[in-house]
């Protein structure tokens, strides 16, 4: 069952089209992957959904709900949560701090402690430095840590936007497994990355989006192995 679904989406900035007819679903329990050049659309489609950016036209369906009656923060409430572009950590707050701020909506406290220390053993480097204030983190651990903040809330849909950005080969790695690791567990995923290969391994499928509008969409080992994507993405 599309656990996920978007219609025929249309979004704008000012007058600029930025999403042209986006139709797309994400079913219970996969890893979708959603690749594009820079400038595609990849970033509005996620903030569409997310409610950050209201469309002029289709329809956005969360868990068979109208998404775009909720505010953002209701979203979250259902079960969608999201991993930004540049992680987006609370910089003057300590890991644990952050850990916390994930779980605000939830009034569980024995749960939210358990799930803090999961996310020290899914990410062992955030639970030696817990204590530490997030802004002196290095780029892959903050990614980490953005990653643990939003399981914090326990989504059914973590969508993640370029989780590999700026991030050394074997952190990209770590993160890519990690990931693997979430899903297994029950969350399902939409994956927003520049990096198509890694992207494309892990998914179960995969859309290709080109100027706001879908170019390809199927199994992802179809499209790693289709010749477009190929030339277009995996360097030929």
């Amino acid at each position: 069952m599309a656990l996920l679904e978007l219609e025929n989406v249309h979004s704008y900035y000012g007058n600029i089209h930025a999403l042209k007819g986006v139709s797309m679903t994400v079913d219970e329990g996969e890893i979708v992957c959603l690749i594009g050049g820079n400038g595609a659309g990849k970033t509005t489609t996620l903030r569409t959904i997310t409610g950050l950016l209201r469309p002029r036209e289709g329809s956005v369906r969360f868990d068979g709900e109208d998404a775009l009656q909720y505010a953002t923060h209701e979203l979250v409430a259902k079960g969608l949560a999201m991993v930004p572009e540049g992680r987006g950590v609370f910089q003057k707050l300590t890991v644990e701090e952050n850990l916390e701020m994930g779980a605000y909506l939830r009034t569980d406290a024995k749960a939210i402690a358990e799930d803090i220390q999961r996310m020290y053993e899914l990410f062992p480097r955030l639970g030696e430095r817990r204590t530490q204030v997030a802004g002196t983190l290095s780029g892959g651990e903050q990614q980490m840590l953005a990653i643990s903040r939003a399981l914090m809330s326990r989504p059914r849909v973590l969508l993640m936007d370029e989780p590999s950005m700026g991030l050394a080969p074997v952190l990209v790695d770590l993160i890519f497994d990690t990931i693997q690791e979430i899903n297994k567990d029950g969350v399902t995923i939409l994956l927003v990355e520049q990096n198509a290969l890694i992207a494309l391994d892990i998914s179960h499928r995969g859309y290709v989006i080109e100027t706001g509008a879908i170019a390809l969409e199927g199994p992802a080992k179809e499209l790693r192995d289709d010749p477009r994507v190929k030339e277009a993405y995996l360097g030929g």
